[in-house]
């Protein structure tokens, strides 16, 4: 049923919740987990970051997702299942469906806040973005 996962992480213990249930999943079906963590810088595109006038490399960015996605991966055992780690800039939501997209994942998990309907959309909640959109199923983890 389920051959690819996509695990969209913020390093939040939300989304440590959402990866332990992914590899259950992953598990019982015998499907690789991809870890995604979405840079929400505009300017990286460029090659830089502008933050308080001040340019940031794009070394410091790339550390910046890989310490993320260690803390996701944080006490956390992957079992016998394979996980990819992957890191990309832009706005967190439209990479998600990009990367659903482009991978064909048959699954994407992802944490939520539990910010609620009225200030979920008020906030642009990334979640409720990708759930709408993705043209696969979407599990919203607690």
């Amino acid at each position: 049923m389920f051959k690819k996962i996509l695990v969209a992480t913020d390093a939040s213990e939300y989304s440590q919740r959402a990866l332990k249930t992914a590899l259950e999943i992953a598990q019982k079906y015998g499907a690789e987990v991809e870890l995604l963590f979405v840079t929400y810088i505009r300017e990286a595109y460029w090659g830089y970051n502008v933050t308080y006038g001040v340019l940031v490399p794009q070394e410091q960015i790339d550390e910046s997702g890989e310490r993320a996605l260690d803390a996701t991966l944080e006490g956390i055992d992957v079992g016998d299942v394979v996980l990819k780690r992957k890191k990309v800039q832009g706005y967190p939501a439209t990479m998600i469906l990009e990367e659903v997209e482009k991978e064909g994942f048959d699954l994407v998990v992802m944490g939520s806040h539990g910010y609620g309907p009225i200030t979920g959309s008020l906030l642009g909640s990334v979640s409720q973005h990708v759930l709408h959109r993705a043209e696969c199923p979407v599990l919203i983890v607690k």
